[in-house]
């Protein structure tokens, strides 16, 4: 995918944000763009390559959002860019801007690719292919009030271990009551919420709100995964 890249616009900087994601996890790639969208400078060219409908029916798609132009199948996994931003989205059939053969299990290399760098090089979006209304979005699962207790559920787990959530941090101030929040992780209760990793106990899980402004439920030079057995779907209440 470089090597294609780098042939039709010498002049990219290609920035590896990660290869790290589990085979087939959409969810994964989202959380990963939506941490991620913000910090790029406008002009910049996302490629997001999760396809495991590759060689389907599924639409490849590009489009531009907030300033930012991506490129990735339409199987949910650019939703961040679809929320909340005006956009534009195109499906890439435009064959002269892909390559002339086109792999039915390889479409990163032989169809994203090519359309990123087009991009990155000037060409125009609707030169990629009629316009897309409908693209797919993923339903990411959300927080909600429910019996005095502000209730979500584990995303994702990253290689420490850490137990990332559904429970945006704007949303702790909604839980009812007085005194400081306890969170529970399947009916277990955590400890309470802490400033900074160092802070955690060495021996039990803790919670911080972490640098995607997501809830994270940590064990301090351990894996709350391993000392919860939790992990995507796990429930998890914050209450007074």
């Amino acid at each position: 995918m470089k090597g294609v890249i780098l042939s039709i616009c010498p002049s990219a900087d290609l920035v590896d944000l990660t290869h790290e994601i589990a085979p087939q996890d959409v969810l994964g790639a989202c959380l990963t763009l939506e941490a991620a969208l913000p910090f790029f400078p406008e002009g910049t060219v996302h490629l997001v390559v999760v396809d495991p409908g590759v060689g389907s029916a599924r639409r490849p798609l590009a489009l531009r959002a907030d300033g930012h132009s991506l490129v990735g199948p339409d199987n949910g996994a650019l939703t961040p860019a679809l929320r909340g931003a005006r956009w534009t989205a195109v499906t890439l059939a435009a064959r002269e801007y892909g390559l002339a053969d086109v792999s039915r299990t390889f479409h990163g290399r032989d169809v994203f690719a090519p359309a990123a760098a087009y991009l990155a090089a000037g060409v125009p979006l609707d030169r990629l292919g009629p316009a897309v209304t409908d693209p797919v979005l993923l339903p990411i699962p959300e927080s909600r009030l429910e019996g005095g207790a502000l209730v979500g559920e584990v995303l994702d787990v990253d290689r420490f271990g850490n137990l990332l959530t559904s429970i945006d941090a704007a949303r702790l101030a909604e839980v009812p009551g007085a005194g400081p929040p306890v969170v529970e992780v399947a009916g277990r209760p955590v400890g309470g919420l802490v400033d900074a990793y160092a802070e955690g106990p060495a021996d039990r899980p803790a919670a911080i709100v972490g640098s995607t402004g997501r809830l994270e439920i940590f064990v301090r030079s351990g894996s709350a995964r391993l000392a919860l057995g939790a992990g995507r779907g796990t429930p998890v209440r914050v209450r007074r």
